[in-house]
């Protein structure tokens, strides 16, 4: 099911052409540089995602993209438009996405969408068939009377969603939009992204604290104290870990992760659930193994399993981070 107006309504750019192309955006709140000097672009169709710690300057790489916020240094271009000389131009071409709910809880449904539709100008006999487009879209067309504040916190990331879309922007920015919602919520809305991404070529820039959220990204930008320190594909910033990755099972894990900690051959060792990931230098698995579960018995532990495991993205943020 399509959702856009039509491909007449839409300025010409090529497939090729970054619908947002932000170039060395800064962002200072008086002694402290929120963003300093972040360089991204996103094309039609490609999901990009923002990831790091909190106070990294996500949100407010974002607010400035959508003009929320006004640079202080840099150019950013939304749809060929310039954010500081055509602030309404680039809105319009953009659905924005905020971590909290913002909408207005005292209405039903259908109510804020037709509001939100209004608001951005759709013409009055337009609003209501492209209302229950994207109602049935995101999975709320049996909830269009029921009020706002009366919705599960899923559901009412999916309203927000479909208050964003409902001028048919061809950019979506979503600011951690499943934080504090159910696994399957965060999987149904996951879903939603990407058949926007596939089937309408939205262009979609997307923050998340969720490594496996950040896995289906076509690129992520790994941010900290407002920098990117790293870009590119899932499986290509993988690839770039340096060492491998030894998974250790056994108990207590604090003791274990000491004892790896002061083995010369392990680079890193953090906690991943009930388990531990040592990364370590090439060529040391077999000697590292060995002296662990004997240090291990030693100190009254046990270690059950040794297991040679692909980097995941959580190795390699890890590892940005200490470096």
């Amino acid at each position: 099911m399509s959702l856009n107006a039509s491909a007449s309504d839409e300025t010409s750019i090529s497939e090729t052409t970054p619908i947002i192309h932000a170039v060395e955006i800064t962002k200072r709140f008086g002694d402290l540089c929120a963003v300093d000097r972040v360089s991204l672009t996103v094309k039609r169709g490609e999901i990009v995602g923002l990831v790091g710690p909190d106070g990294a300057g996500k949100t407010t790489t974002l607010r400035l993209i959508c003009g929320a916020l006004k640079l202080d240094e840099g150019q950013i271009r939304v749809g060929g438009y310039d954010i500081q000389r055509q602030t309404e131009e680039v809105r319009s071409q953009i659905g924005y996405l905020p971590q909290r709910f913002s909408l207005y809880e005292e209405l039903t449904v259908m109510e804020n969408i037709r509001f939100f539709a209004e608001t951005r100008g759709v013409r009055r006999e337009d609003w209501l068939p492209r209302c229950l487009k994207i109602l049935e879209f995101v999975g709320l067309a049996d909830f269009t009377e029921r009020l706002a504040g009366k919705l599960s916190g899923g559901m009412k990331q999916k309203l927000g969603l479909a208050a964003a879309l409902v001028h048919s922007p061809r950019v979506l920015l979503l600011d951690e939009p499943t934080t504090g919602v159910d696994p399957v919520t965060r999987q149904d809305f996951w879903q939603l992204i990407i058949r926007l991404a596939a089937q309408e070529q939205t262009a979609i820039l997307v923050s998340t604290p969720y490594m496996d959220e950040a896995s289906r990204c076509h690129r992520i930008h790994f941010m900290r104290q407002g920098k990117i320190l790293i870009e590119g594909a899932p499986a290509n910033l993988k690839a770039s870990l340096v060492g491998s990755i030894l998974e250790v099972k056994g108990e207590p894990l604090p003791l274990l992760r000491r004892l790896a900690l002061e083995e010369a051959g392990v680079l890193n060792a953090q906690r991943f659930g009930d388990r531990l990931h040592l990364r370590i230098a090439a060529g040391k698995g077999e000697e590292i193994c060995n002296r662990l579960r004997e240090r291990a018995e030693q100190a009254g532990g046990k270690i059950t399993r040794f297991r040679p495991v692909e980097a995941q993205l959580e190795d390699v943020f890890i590892a940005l981070l200490e470096g």
